[in-house]
């Protein structure tokens, strides 16, 4: 080691790259489980929303009322993701917990928005909040129709992950790929409190949240 710092010294004026990660747990366990390939949601939840959609029309819904659910149920997601990502996602406490809490659930990406590993939600998580969402609907109205209004809220969800990792991973070369990568980034690296939606801006423009692009 001495040799090699003699032969190759390191300039001190010389910066060390960014860390493009970081460790989020002790337990070994439970820190590989919180990192996750941005494909895995795609995986898992196109079978069995596809599974969903072909139960509803083999009990005969029909496909216009079937696709009318489904985009209430991605209407219900655009707000959903709105929501979180405003109050959950960026709400920060006074309290230890209360901030461990913020860089768990989104504050890592902030932190570190290169980290493909760290982009979507965890199956561990994405599942069971899948769950309640779905019993909420069940709740709420008849299987057939709670069936179908989740299919469009998973879609949203999918939409939501896959949009997300674009404007972080992939190059812009459609006007409304640029659109969205810019608004997001906007929102990642000028400090505006503002521009909530990832998959869409709707939500920011009813609720005024959306930010001029032109000075950015």
């Amino acid at each position: 080691m001495r040799y090699a710092a003699l032969v190759s010294p390191v300039s001190p004026l010389e910066k060390s790259p960014k860390p493009t990660t970081c460790r989020m747990f002790e337990t070994p366990l439970i820190e590989f489980f919180s990192r996750i390939h941005p494909a895995s949601p795609f995986g898992f939840w196109l079978p069995v929303l596809f599974g969903l959609l072909g139960y509803e029309l083999y009990r005969g819904m029909t496909p216009g009322r079937l696709a009318g659910l489904c985009l209430a149920g991605w209407l219900a997601w655009s707000l959903t993701e709105y929501l979180l990502h405003r109050f959950v996602f960026h709400w920060i406490g006074k309290k230890p917990w209360q901030r461990r809490f913020h860089f768990i659930s989104h504050g890592v990406h902030h932190d570190f928005p290169q980290d493909s590993r760290r982009l979507v939600f965890p199956l561990g998580v994405s599942i069971p909040l899948g769950l309640v969402f779905y019993l909420g609907m069940d709740a709420l109205f008849a299987r057939e129709v709670a069936i179908a209004l989740f299919c469009g809220f998973g879609a949203g969800y999918l939409a939501y992950d896959g949009i997300h990792y674009f404007t972080h991973h992939l190059p812009a070369k459609s006007r409304l790929g640029k659109f969205l990568k810019r608004y997001h980034m906007v929102h990642h690296h000028t400090g505006v409190q503002g521009m909530w939606g990832v998959s869409q801006p709707l939500w920011d423009y009813l609720f005024g949240s959306q930010k001029d692009l032109r000075g950015a």
